[in-house]
């Protein structure tokens, strides 16, 4: 199967649009245009991870940092930070990032911090993208409604919430005349014909139309579709970064600080103690990777704790005036996303009987070790 495929089906899953501006996230080596039949999730790359492509034949390396997140000055192989990208190059491994865009969409990264930690009845911490919502309906023989459902769902069309491949179907007779030089489906030229057709409706956000329309006259028997897409005045898909919920019950600081470092196989973490500090935790608000700048709008919601990397020495004092305690886990904590992502990656497998294996990337790329 080409490479281009599987990144389809990925982008139905995590689209590209909902990163956050400036995000390099895509393609950053080599080609999808091209078969193939061993794709390997990694965290990041690094020469270890390049390594372990190459020793597993891997053609195409999905992953969570993107390894050109700042412009390259020069490509020499003397280096090894750059020689890597020559030997992904050699070895024709293409690489493609999901970065924020990971992090935003449900049942993404986030959601999974808070599944682990026990975080319930969870919302976004910060809004990222109002998407408006548009309504497709098409019109189409009755014997290939459910072939035309089926397409207009695989591009993504029909998500509300916790559903997908929401549609309404409606009954009627279409009428019409071929002429001049049409060339019918059904009747004859400079004949009226009528056949009976279903309408079908699906809403989808905007920033798909264009995939969604394609899907469907792909899908579409006529020569000349009839359809209709409308702007809808409804409430805007909203989706946000970072993740704010409640656990079941309250804990003690410290012993949710244990809990932090259990749930994550830490050997250690940093803790901002407020001046003030809560003696219990319940309300936790989260966001994977280096999110410290978040960390107002998880006071705005009255969080008793915030969870996030790479907190700065001087942002740390300022969250010491917070009332809120800060626990700083480390990047690395996003490995969690090599596990989920393959068994996602698996399952789409399963649906689409793709002839593909899939491999989570064996190397630590964590620089920190506690002593």
């Amino acid at each position: 199967m080409k490479a281009s495929k599987f990144i389809e089906r990925f982008n139905q899953y995590c689209p590209e649009w909902l990163a956050e501006p400036g995000d390099p996230v895509g393609l950053h080596v080599g080609t999808l245009n091209k078969d193939i039949q061993r794709v390997m999730m990694s965290l990041d790359v690094r020469p270890a991870v390049v390594a372990e492509a190459i020793e597993k034949k891997i053609d195409l390396l999905v992953v969570k940092h993107p390894p050109i997140f700042r412009p390259i000055d020069r490509l020499v192989t003397d280096d090894v930070q750059t020689k890597m990208y020559a030997d992904l190059l050699k070895h024709h491994i293409a690489v493609y990032a999901a970065h924020t865009n990971m992090d935003i969409i449900p049942n993404g990264l986030n959601d999974w911090f808070c599944e682990l930690l026990g975080v319930e009845d969870t919302t976004y911490l910060v809004e990222s993208h109002s998407i408006p919502m548009k309504k497709l309906a098409v019109y189409v023989p009755m014997d290939q409604a459910k072939e035309m459902r089926t397409a207009l769902a695989k591009a993504g069309a029909g998500k509300q919430g916790n559903y997908e491949a929401t549609s309404y179907t409606l009954s009627g007779t279409g009428r019409f005349t071929p002429v001049g030089g049409a060339n019918p489906t059904i009747g004859e030229v400079n004949q009226p014909e009528q056949v009976q057709e279903s309408k079908i409706e699906v809403i989808f956000p905007e920033t798909i139309e264009n995939q969604v329309v394609a899907a469907m006259l792909a899908a579409h028997p006529y020569e000349e579709p009839a359809y209709d897409v409308y702007t809808l005045d409804n409430l805007p898909l909203k989706y946000g970064i970072g993740r704010i919920g409640e656990l079941a019950k309250p804990v003690s600081t410290e012993e949710f600080v244990q809990q932090v470092k259990k749930a994550f196989d830490l050997e250690g973490l940093r803790v901002v103690y407020p001046k003030q500090a809560k003696e219990m935790i319940q309300k936790v608000a989260i966001c994977g990777g280096s999110a410290e700048k978040f960390y107002k709008d998880a006071v705005g919601q009255d969080a008793d704790v915030y969870i996030t990397g790479d907190v700065y020495y001087h942002t740390a004092h300022d969250m010491q005036e917070t009332g809120m305690v800060v626990i700083d886990p480390g990047h690395y904590i996003e490995t969690l996303c090599k596990e989920k992502m393959v068994a996602l990656f698996n399952q789409w497998k399963d649906e689409e009987d793709w002839n593909v294996s899939f491999f989570v990337s064996e190397v630590s790329t964590n620089p920190f070790s506690f002593k």
